[in-house]
């Protein structure tokens, strides 16, 4: 893979707040808050607004290879090291929807023990988060416009399960279509759309950029191992509401498996923006390079006790970091402040303080 002639470097000139971000971020958080309320009225127990339900936590080690050219060279990737982390495989939603109603996946990684310049808000940690869906690019164009997608699914939350599974059948046959086509649908895969495949062979993006120390870059978590690739596209019958923390569960008992954990590094600004977030960067102009891998060796991939420990006792946040790796663009911004709320919303409601693991000893359950 080569690297691109030229490279945009960081700046903070280029990542200006808009001037009526805060009042995005407080309706995007309002809204969030009433999704959690409705959960937590439902069950009884807080969860998270968005990416509720998880599939698969597991432990693992991230390695940062050796060897790396000096613009790849940067932040955690300066070094060669290994570190433990910490990785949970998630669906979209904010309600703990059967696996019939097929939405897009998530993927969050925390990496223990990272030493750097801290952002604001994480001073006191020493970790740094990655937090990825399995797509390119994100679902909306601007925060005030994934806002009136969010409010149109709120009032959905905790109700109609069988109009759901009805709406999710249908999107799955439009975006089969499109894909027939060579299209495909962020829309219809929000929807229920997302094509049901096994969620380990899946392609996990940041969609959105971060500062990459000198430079600027999108991140990619790609499957390598033989008994990963193998399931890449893989279909599943999503006939039982947990098949795919089935399917996580009984890949782990016996599998040792590997991700690569890549970088697309921005090369022109204007193909390859920061805030624009439906654009795709073109992989021609700058391909994802391998940084790192991912190693996570037979476990449980899904228990009671490992739900208790990371859905209820740890977040996951692009603002858990050092400034080498500083969230880029509006949506990355207006995260800060939502997903701070949404911690402490669940803190509070469950009454167990959300806390950041300090060592691998914290990550044994």
């Amino acid at each position: 893979m080569n690297m691109p002639s030229r490279l945009e470097r960081y700046s903070p000139d280029l990542d200006k707040p808009h001037s009526d971000e805060k009042q995005t971020a407080d309706a995007i958080s309002k809204t969030m808050t009433e999704i959690a309320d409705k959960t937590f009225a439902d069950g009884g127990h807080a969860i998270r607004s968005v990416h509720a339900k998880s599939h698969g936590i597991l432990c693992g080690k991230f390695e940062v290879l050796a060897g790396l050219s000096a613009p790849l060279a940067q932040g955690v990737f300066a070094r060669t090291a290994a570190y433990p982390v910490v990785m949970r495989f998630s669906t979209v939603p904010g309600d703990l929807l059967d696996d019939s109603i097929s939405t897009p996946r998530g993927l969050a990684i925390k990496i223990i023990g990272i030493e750097g310049q801290r952002l604001e808000g994480s001073k006191r940690d020493s970790n740094q988060d990655f937090v990825m869906v399995n797509g390119p690019t994100f679902n909306a164009p601007s925060a005030k416009a994934f806002h009136q997608s969010l409010k149109l699914l709120a009032p959905t939350t905790d109700r109609m399960p069988d109009m759901k599974k009805g709406v999710s059948a249908v999107m799955r046959g439009v975006e089969k279509t499109l894909e027939v086509f060579g299209g495909q649908s962020a829309l219809a895969k929000a929807l229920g759309g997302e094509p049901p495949t096994h969620i380990l062979g899946e392609t996990f993006y940041s969609q959105l950029p971060l500062r990459y120390g000198d430079y600027i870059a999108k991140v990619q978590v790609a499957p390598v191992s033989p008994d990963l690739t193998s399931l890449t596209g893989r279909p599943v019958d999503i006939g039982r509401p947990d098949i795919l923390r089935e399917l996580v569960i009984d890949h782990f008992q016996h599998n040792t498996s590997t991700w690569e954990f890549r970088v697309q590094l921005c090369a022109n600004l204007e193909t390859m923006p920061i805030d624009n977030p439906t654009r795709r960067w073109d992989e021609a102009e700058s391909p994802f390079i391998p940084v790192a891998r991912l190693i996570v060796e037979p476990q449980s991939g899904w228990n009671s006790s490992r739900s208790e420990a990371v859905d209820d006792g740890m977040s996951f946040s692009p603002w858990h970091g050092i400034e080498d790796h500083r969230p880029l663009g509006e949506m990355m911004r207006i995260r800060k402040d939502v997903y701070n709320r949404s911690q402490r919303f669940r803190s509070e409601r469950n009454r167990r303080p959300v806390r950041e693991p300090q060592t691998a000893d914290d990550l044994k359950f």
